[in-house]
């Protein structure tokens, strides 16, 4: 227990610096989370699109390996920051603080107004670090079924946003939007709920005022 503590304390500490260091810079950043195929990366794509000209914004893009999801969001005019946790972090399921102090030297926060940080698909382990984030968001998709936030709490607790993502499947899923939103309720009374699709665009314009109201006015 004294061990994990002391994790935990040392985590929080440099948490508390990346903080500051974005305050300074006048940098809001957003934890992006879910669980690995949710739609982080498609939902990051249609957010720098729309940011185009309107917001200037960095990736600090977490993943295991490759650099697959960095290639994705290339061509968008976003600086990118790649995190490999398996280069030198021994492979971890979700970015801390330290990882990210370390990826923030690859952005010029001085240029940005936000960053946005993809963590490592895990619906468990990336809501247990704060990383020095603004705001933290998740995007659920609807394939997830209806009992993931009594199931895994921490995570549905921890966020100011439940984004649903893949609502052009509904038709074909038997998929109980009252009871989810029922669970959520429960670990979360209260939270901001978005329904969109990453990929046809539903929905997308109320994730983007949340995000920041500059994107769709």
């Amino acid at each position: 227990m004294t061990i994990l503590e002391d994790i935990f304390s040392e985590n929080d500490h440099r948490a508390e610096h990346n903080r500051e260091l974005l305050a300074d810079h006048g940098v809001e950043a957003i934890n992006l989370m879910s669980s690995p195929g949710s739609g982080k990366t498609a939902l990051l794509e249609k957010t720098l699109a729309a940011a185009q000209g309107k917001l200037r914004v960095g990736i600090i893009e977490g993943d295991i390996e490759t650099a697959l999801d960095a290639n994705r969001l290339e061509g968008y005019g976003a600086q990118i920051s790649l995190l490999n946790t398996g280069n030198g972090f021994g492979g971890e399921c979700h970015l801390d603080a330290p990882m990210v102090s370390r990826a923030l030297e690859g952005l010029d926060l001085s240029t940005l107004d936000l960053v946005m940080i993809e963590n490592v698909g895990n619906l468990v382990c990336p809501a247990e670090f704060e990383v020095g984030e603004t705001r933290k968001a998740m995007v659920y998709s609807l394939t997830e079924g209806e009992d993931k936030p009594v199931k895994y709490p921490v995570m549905f607790r921890s966020v100011q946003v439940v984004v649903i993502n893949k609502m052009d499947l509904a038709p074909y899923l038997d998929f109980d939007m009252e009871l989810f939103r029922a669970n959520l309720e429960k670990v979360n009374p209260g939270v901001k709920v978005i329904e969109v699709s990453a990929k046809t665009g539903e929905g997308i314009d109320e994730w983007l005022r949340w995000v920041n109201p500059a994107l769709v006015d």
